[in-house]
């Protein structure tokens, strides 16, 4: 995406340029437009799921945007050869669950025959102009909230090889189902600085493009981090994605590691999270507020996880305050 032209089109109020979750274009001086699109590979074997997980995941974009999703087109994939259709039916047929929940359709869409399964949508938002949240807008010492446990990528992976048991199964499952709408939600309403969702990126990802995007650093605590049960002992058993390992050697040499950390402690800021929660950056005194009405709306974790600094790059420290 780097060597796209930047272009200067003044409608554009969100492009590329931060790698932000979607892009915005201004309609009216009172509405604009939001739209983005993901899609991915099976996560889970239940046809069903994997549509309910691709689309929270796609939708989530848009909600980290603080936008209304309005509209879902469908992205599919399917070696039509291997594969019964009755299952790529089914793959739809959770999307459009999950569609409904959030209070849109899916209304088209493209499928192709392919050699390995892939499901997402295009999804289409709407937002007030001056109410857009964006990654790049935080501010030195606002704090960090965390909206849902991280450790996707780790039980994932300790379900594909089954080294996990079916309430550990189950609990993926809904964590990664479970909407950011009631996160974006709480965001517009406390008046958060920036926002964005955690995704393949990881925590660590996700939070360095929030600094980049703001010209400053940030402190992560792992006491105050939020963690899927099962997931801490997986990633010291040497079960994670591959993707973790990628995390940490792009991002890895920008981060400053505490020497008291525990051993697990990169690679499960490194595991890459699918449909994961919104990564919130709020001044200190609406920080209370804010966890109030993402605990009324439901949120899976309130979880104030860090800072905003003045500097550059992230330090991870073992807990708040050294």
């Amino acid at each position: 995406m780097s060597g796209l032209p930047a272009g200067s089109d003044p409608r554009v109020l969100v492009g590329h340029q931060t790698g932000d979750d979607a892009a915005v274009v201004r309609l009216t001086d009172e509405l604009a437009m939001v739209q983005s699109t993901d899609f991915f590979l099976p996560i889970v074997d239940d046809p069903f799921d994997f549509g309910r997980i691709a689309a929270a995941n796609a939708i989530s974009d848009v909600y980290a945007m603080g936008a209304k999703p309005l509209m879902a087109l469908a992205i599919l994939g399917w070696p039509r050869g291997q594969l019964p259709m009755e299952a790529a039916a089914k793959v739809m047929e959770g999307g459009a669950a999950i569609c409904a929940e959030a209070g849109i359709r899916i209304v088209g869409g493209h499928s192709i025959d392919d050699a390995e399964p892939k499901f997402g949508l295009v999804v289409s938002g709407t937002v007030h102009p001056e109410r857009v949240l964006q990654n790049s807008t935080g501010k030195a010492g606002d704090l960090l909230v965390l909206t849902k446990p991280i450790g996707v990528g780790a039980l994932a992976q300790g379900l594909k090889k089954g080294l996990i048991e079916r309430d550990l199964a189950e609990d993926l499952v809904s964590t990664m189902v479970h909407l950011n709408r009631g996160a974006s939600e709480a965001a517009q309403a406390v008046g958060v600085h920036a926002a964005t969702d955690v995704t393949g990126f990881s925590l660590l990802g996700h939070a360095l493009e929030m600094t980049d995007g703001a010209g400053l650093g940030a402190e992560l605590w792992m006491d105050q981090m939020p963690v899927l049960y099962g997931a801490r002992d997986l990633i010291s058993q040497g079960i994670h994605p591959g993707a973790t390992g990628r995390n940490l050697q792009h991002f890895g040499p920008r981060i400053r590691w505490a020497e008291n950390l525990n051993e697990f402690a990169p690679k499960l800021l490194a595991d890459p999270q699918t449909s994961g929660g919104m990564l919130l950056a709020v001044s200190p005194d609406r920080v209370s507020a804010l966890c109030d009405e993402l605990a009324a709306r439901g949120c899976l974790a309130q979880s104030i996880v860090g800072r905003l600094v003045e500097g550059s790059g992230l330090a991870v420290l073992r807990e708040r305050g050294g």
